[in-house]
Formats: C-alpha cells, sequence, structure tokens
C-alpha cells in the first residue's frame, strides 16, 4: 500500500505527440514551487526514448529498471543515490538512460519499488505514456487522479476517447479521470465540446504558446521553473491548485478500504422490497443492497443493450464474442458508476464483474465452475448455492440477484443443446457445453414443480481427466485391482459399474472404457454426453428429449436398438434406469463382448435385483427366470463403488457373476474393502483384501494365453495386496517376477495354455 500522506498522479495520453511528456514534468515543477513539498518525476512510458531527459537536462543516475531491482534498504540516506535531483528541487527518475534501451521492469517489481517510495514523497507525478501496459496499470490502480492529456483536434478526441472507453471497460472509476487541454485555444473544438465529447471534467487548460515551449526545449529546462511568469506557466498554477484544493485528497478517499457490508446503492442498511406472499398479503422484506443494485444495472443494461441479439448474432465466433463481452462491460461500467458514483473501486470491480458473469455468462457460479477443488454445485433458489468441496457439503457466500436471473442462467445452458425448460417441461437433464466446465452434467427443476425457486445441479468434469493412476494415488483401489480389471476390460468381459448417488459411476465407466483397444469400435449412448473415450473410433449417441408438441423424443431404448445396426464391437451405455436394461442385456448376449453400464444399487446383490426390476418395465411380460438366465448369462462381473462417511470413495467389491443355481444367480465376491476404523480425522481406515476365491473367467484367459497369477487372489497375500505391491501385472497381462502357485480354493491349473 502506498503512503496515505503521498499522492500518486497519473499522466497519460489518449494518442502519441499530444504533450503528455511536457505536461509531466511542468506539472511536477509547478507542484513543486506551488505546495513547497517534496515532488518525484517519474517517466514510465514503454515507448520512452529519454524525452524526460531531454526536458529536464538532466543525466539520470540510475533508470528505473535499475532501482526495481535494488535490493538495498530504500531510506532517506539511500534515496539521493537512487534518484536525480533537478535544480527546480524535483526528484526525477528516467525510465531508461539512453534511446537505445527500453522500459521491460516487472509490474510486481515496479509497484513494489514505487510504493517503498511513497513515505518521502508528497506528490509523485507519472508520465504513462498512451501505450498503457501491465506495469502502467499497476500504477494507475494505486493513482489518485489519471490526468488525460488532449489535444482540440477532432482526430485526438476520438482516439482519447477510446482510450478512456478502455480504461474504463478495465473498471477504473470514472470520476478519477480529468482531461488536460493542451494547446486549449489552436484547435478546432472548444473546451466545452471536448469535455462533453468525452464525458470527463476539463481540469487544466494550457493555452497555445509555441515560443515558451519551444525556448524551455532548446534549454533543457521545464519552462514552469525557467518562465515562472509566462501565461503558460500561470495555466499549470491554477491546474496545481484545483488538484489540491481537495480534488486530490476525495479522490483518494474513493479508493480506500471500506467496511464490508456498506450501502452501495444510496439508500440506508437494506432496501424495503414488497413481498407478495400466497395468500395475496403483502409484507415488507429486507433484501441485500448489494443485489438490489447490480438488479438496478442489470435493468438499465437491458435498455441499453439488446443482449439477446448480441449473443444470437456471435453465433460462436471467438472474435464476435469478445467484441460483444468489451462492449457490454463498458456499458455495466457506464451504468454502474451512475447508479453508484463514489464506490470503492475494489468493489466497482466485483459488481462489473459480478454483472457481466450474469449477462453473457451463468452469473455467481462461473467462478465455481473454475473452482478446481470444486465437484458439485447445488443451486436452491437464488439465494442459497451449496458446493460439494473435498468430499463435503458447504453453503458458499455467493447468490443470484433473483429467481428470475436464475431462471435466465438455466436456459443460457440447455438452449445450446436444443432443449428446453418451461412450465409445460419444467426439469431438463442436459450438460454445460464449453468454458471452463465443458461436458458437466447439469439437472434444473423450475417451478411449479420446484417450490421455493428454480433448483440447478451441476456434476463437475474434472479439468484433467482422471486415470486409474489417480484410483491408485487417492486409495480408491490398489494397483493389483486396477490391472485386474484392465485385463477384463482388454479381454472383453461385460462390466456392470453399480453404486449410490454421487459414488463416481461414471467416472468409473470413463476410466474402465479407456481400457478398451484402440482396434475396436466403440458406440457411446447417453442422456447427456458425459463420456470422454480417448479412442479414435467411437461414436457417440446422446438421447432428445419431446418437441413442443409433444412429440420426437429418442430414449436410451431407441439408440439402443440403433447401435446394433451400426456394427458395434462394444456398446457403452451411461446408465441404465428403465426398460433398456433388457436391451442392454440382449446386447451383451449377443456378441457384443466387453460392453458396460451403469446401475444405481448400494451391493452387488441388489444390482442383480434392480437389473431385474428394470428389464420387468421393458413391458416384455416376461418370466422371472428368463431375465435372471439373461442376466446370468450376459454380465461377467460387477464393480461396486461406494462413498463412506468421511467423504472419500472406494472401489468396495469386485464381484464376478458365476451363473444359475436353480433358480437364483450365484456371484462370487473377488476383492472387497473392509473398513478396520478411524484414524485422529475421522478418515476411515480399511485395507483392500482378495476373498481367496479365483474367478472362473480365468481359465478362459489362460487360453488366449492372458496368464494371471493365482497368488493375487490368495488371502495370504492380503498384506503385500493392501499396500498395492502384489501380483503386479505388465499391460499383457504377464506376472512380473511372480512365481505361478495353486490355491486350495478351487481353480484350474497354473500352466500357460497354447
Amino acid at each position: 500500500m502506498s503512503h496515505p500522506q503521498c499522492h500518486l498522479i497519473a499522466v497519460i495520453g489518449g494518442k502519441g505527440g499530444v504533450g503528455k511528456s511536457v505536461v509531466s514534468a511542468n506539472l511536477a515543477m509547478a507542484l513543486r514551487t506551488e505546495m513547497k513539498s517534496s515532488v518525484l518525476l517519474l517517466d514510465l512510458d514503454s515507448q520512452s526514448c529519454g524525452d524526460q531527459n531531454v526536458i529536464l537536462g538532466v543525466r539520470p543516475q540510475k533508470s528505473f529498471g535499475e532501482i526495481a531491482t535494488y535490493t538495498g534498504m530504500v531510506n532517506s540516506s539511500t534515496i539521493p543515490t537512487l534518484v536525480s535531483v533537478h535544480a527546480s528541487g524535483v526528484h526525477f527518475i528516467a525510465a531508461v538512460r539512453s534511446a537505445d534501451e527500453r522500459l521491460t521492469t516487472a509490474p510486481d517489481l515496479g509497484k513494489k519499488r514505487i510504493e517503498s517510495l511513497t513515505p518521502f514523497y508528497r506528490f509523485i507525478v507519472a508520465d504513462l505514456g498512451s501505450d498503457l501496459g501491465p506495469l502502467q496499470v499497476s500504477f494507475l490502480e494505486q493513482a489518485s487522479v489519471a490526468l488525460v492529456v488532449t489535444t482540440p483536434e477532432i482526430l485526438a478526441v476520438n482516439q482519447t476517447h477510446r482510450a478512456l472507453s478502455q480504461l474504463l471497460t478495465a473498471t477504473f472509476p470514472g470520476e478519477m479521470f480529468h482531461l488536460v487541454l493542451n494547446m486549449a485555444k489552436g484547435g478546432a473544438l472548444s473546451p466545452q465540446m471536448v469535455s462533453q465529447m468525452l464525458r470527463r471534467p476539463v481540469i487544466g487548460l494550457l493555452p497555445q504558446d509555441e515560443n515558451t515551449a519551444l525556448s524551455a526545449l532548446q534549454r533543457s529546462t521545464p519552462f514552469v521553473h525557467s518562465q515562472p511568469n509566462s501565461p503558460l506557466s500561470a495555466a499549470y498554477f491554477e491546474m496545481t491548485r484545483q488538484l489540491t484544493g481537495g480534488l486530490l485528497q476525495r479522490l483518494k478517499s474513493l479508493v480506500r478500504p471500506q467496511k464490508s457490508g456498506a450501502n452501495l446503492s444510496g439508500g440506508t442498511d437494506g432496501v424495503a422490497m414488497p413481498n407478495i406472499s400466497s395468500d395475496g398479503s403483502s409484507s415488507e422484506k429486507r433484501i441485500d443492497p448489494r443485489n438490489h443494485l447490480k438488479t438496478r444495472i442489470h435493468t438499465e443494461l437491458i435498455v441499453a443493450l439488446d443482449l439477446k441479439k448480441g449473443i444470437a448474432d456471435t453465433k460462436g465466433d471467438p472474435a464476435k464474442e469478445a467484441a460483444l463481452a468489451q462492449k457490454t462491460q463498458q456499458a455495466i461500467a457506464q451504468i454502474t458508476d451512475k447508479l453508484a458514483p463514489g464506490m470503492v473501486r475494489a468493489e466497482r470491480s466485483r459488481i462489473i464483474k459480478e454483472v457481466m458473469d450474469e449477462a453473457l455468462a451463468l452469473g455467481p457460479i462461473q467462478d465455481l465452475l473454475a473452482d478446481p477443488s470444486i465437484s458439485e454445485i447445488m443451486v436452491n433458489g437464488c439465494d442459497k448455492i451449496f458446493v460439494e468441496r473435498n468430499g463435503k457439503l458447504i453453503l458458499s457466500n455467493v447468490t443470484f440477484t433473483s429467481n428470475a436471473q436464475l431462471r435466465v442462467v438455466i436456459e443460457r445452458i440447455v438452449t445450446p443443446l436444443g432443449r428446453r425448460i418451461d412450465e409445460k417441461t419444467p426439469y431438463v437433464d442436459a450438460r454445460i457445453k464449453g468454458g471452463v466446465a465443458d461436458g458437466s452434467r447439469v439437472n434444473a427443476v423450475i417451478e411449479p414443480l420446484s417450490i421455493d425457486g428454480p433448483a440447478l445441479t451441476i456434476r463437475k468434469f474434472a479439468k484433467d481427466p482422471i486415470t486409474s493412476e489417480h484410483y491408485i494415488k487417492w486409495g480408491s483401489a490398489t494397483k493389483s485391482m486396477m490391472d485386474f480389471l484392465k485385463i477384463c476390460v482388454e479381454n472383453g468381459l461385460n462390466v456392470i459399474i453399480s453404486g449410490g448417488t454421487g459414488t463416481g459411476k461414471t467416472t468409473l465407466l470413463n476410466v474402465l472404457s479407456g481400457f478398451i483397444p484402440t482396434n475396436e469400435r466403440i458406440i457411446t449412448v447417453e442422456d447427456a454426453a458425459e463420456l470422454q473415450l480417448k479412442q479414435e473410433h467411437v461414436v457417440r449417441l446422446e438421447t432428445r428429449p419431446a418437441n413442443i408438441e409433444g412429440t420426437g423424443s429418442i430414449t436410451i431404448r431407441d439408440l439402443i436398438r440403433n447401435a446394433l445396426r451400426m456394427r458395434p464391437d462394444r456398446i457403452v451405455v451411461g446408465e441404465c434406469r428403465d426398460g433398456s436394461a433388457l436391451d442392454m442385456l440382449s446386447a451383451m448376449n449377443t456378441g457384443h463382448d466387453g460392453s458396460m453400464t451403469t446401475v444405481h444399487a448400494n451391493n452387488p446383490r441388489e444390482a442383480v435385483a434392480r437389473l431385474e426390476t428394470l428389464c420387468l418395465m421393458a413391458g416384455m411380460d416376461l418370466p422371472t427366470k428368463a431375465i435372471r438366465e439373461q442376466i446370468a448369462g450376459a454380465v461377467d462381473l460387477m464393480v461396486q463403488i461406494s462413498r463412506l462417511s468421511d467423504g472419500t470413495r472406494k472401489i468396495a467389491s469386485l464381484t464376478e457373476v458365476v451363473g444359475m443355481q436353480g433358480e437364483a444367480i450365484t456371484l462370487q465376491e473377488i476383492f472387497r474393502f473392509k473398513e478396520t476404523g478411524f484414524d485422529k480425522n475421522r478418515k476411515v481406515m480399511g485395507i483392500f483384501q482378495p476373498t481367496g476365491l479365483i474367478p472362473a473367467f480365468i481359465e478362459k484367459f489362460e487360453q488366449k494365453g492372458v496368464i494371471i497369477p493365482r497368488n493375487l487372489f490368495s488371502t495370504e497375500g492380503e498384506k503385500e495386496d493392501a499396500r498395492g505391491r502384489a501380483g503386479a501385472l505388465r499391460p499383457g497381462g504377464r506376472p512380473v517376477g511372480t512365481p505361478m502357485k495353486k490355491t486350495g480354493s478351487g481353480g484350474g491349473g497354473g500352466g500357460q495354455a497354447g
């Protein structure tokens, strides 16, 4: 932070050649003469060729870049070794020593050095030039006032207007910018016209006096110092008096931090809004003045810009989207300054960003989507947004301005996907298209089904795809288990992944799908496309809801039946939740080995029962035994994934579907996760252990030449397996330095077939 007694004054030019360097030097001299205070002149022009060195007639001791990297202490004894001193008493730091050098100081270093200098000066005047880079912007962020130098020519004013618009778009408060009209009597435009065109007040009228200016330049000394009685110098002293007569103090207070919760709308602590209850009675409801201000800004923005048409006209073109964003942000900044003048700069920037996100993006959830630590977002009406972070649900501190704005965001998500949500279809499943959360699953429900306002649930996709290595790293499975699953998928076992809501079924399905060989044709079928398969030969199918007439819907069942005609090697279904389970089992039984899907169930036995129930929903009136025979013949392996009490997710069981015994389906568990207690942080402790039972399909693998060591399934290797070391497999399924041996729990011989 800069010293509270120091005023930073930025001087910028709307274009080159308007005299901002001369203005900077003479203003510093005028402040020194008029206020009898310590003044520092900084040359921070990124295009500087040493102009200030010539204007002042000073050979600088050090450049700003050298001072920024100075590692010693900055105090009253070292200041004389860092700065150059003009005869007027003004201290000076040059941008460069000569025209051959360039100012390339990092903004962080420059900002820290300027802050370290502020305790020793009452005024610091900085010549920022007309090309504002990160270093110049960092000075502007600390400045009390910015003087914009222009001339009364139409081209100069036009370019100055563009520069000001860019600064306002960058969320700088308009109140900090004041105009300095150079050569005021020599142009075609009057000061009043310039002020009206640029919508900023003129604080300095500098008359045209070429003789005085040229003479001062030839003598390498500013005319305020060499000719203080000239009319041109008098204009600078008048501008100095206007700055120091209370304006600098007022503008400096504009950027000081204020207490949180301050009223931003100009009213009292809150805004009373009528709340109409269900019985028609009216009561007073206090709403957040911050949200009230955002609502007012948004209302005026709708009047100023046709955003709906603007968004439609972009048609996904990045250049058009960027132009619309800049135009919208500029309009929001102007409306904010009109409705809430004098707002704290940091709060003003936040308000502008939040309204911008609500206007063109996804409102307050935009930043939540960008947060990699958040895995799920749950919006319960406009004023309650919960997030899941590290497996725990917490209430976030962000809100929508209104339920209407939340409804707009929901429509903004579903419309690009060709889906709709309205009173006739008040719920929808979709995914986010584009942006930081591309592909994330979305469910939305609106009134009248959702009583307390629209409900929006977003399950985010990880920015970096999750792999089997992540499961091992997180302790969700052992390396032996993941290698075993990889061999099962590569060799065409039909797999059902079961688990409760939020356990990570789709994520695991995506990981297991990645094990499918690249030379096979894969068809994926989903309600909302979430799977991200990396193989080249993949066809992705997505369901379609009914149109506004209630016709034209395409279901999972329709897509599975169609997929059978597309010559698939494998079919991967995102989730079976209806009669599509029967179609999926039929596909698994008709030569599409290695197919996969997910179902909701708490354990493998319940998963079998749920598959039976889903098959009955197909309306085929099949006997229970026939359905069970379909399940026993189709499914080879069931992977149970569970979410534990501490929020962690584990592969709780790998279970083989052995076949039928009488009218019951026989299951045998191969691996399980056994809980052993809690640690001091209440994290669940446990081990992954084999059950000692060897899968029947091992013999089929051995006939293909794929050898899995039998001790992988032995309880004797439990401790070693729990550490993820026992039975490590090469990608081809061969054992790594582990001799094969039989166990007493059954199974065939250990010799290699063929």
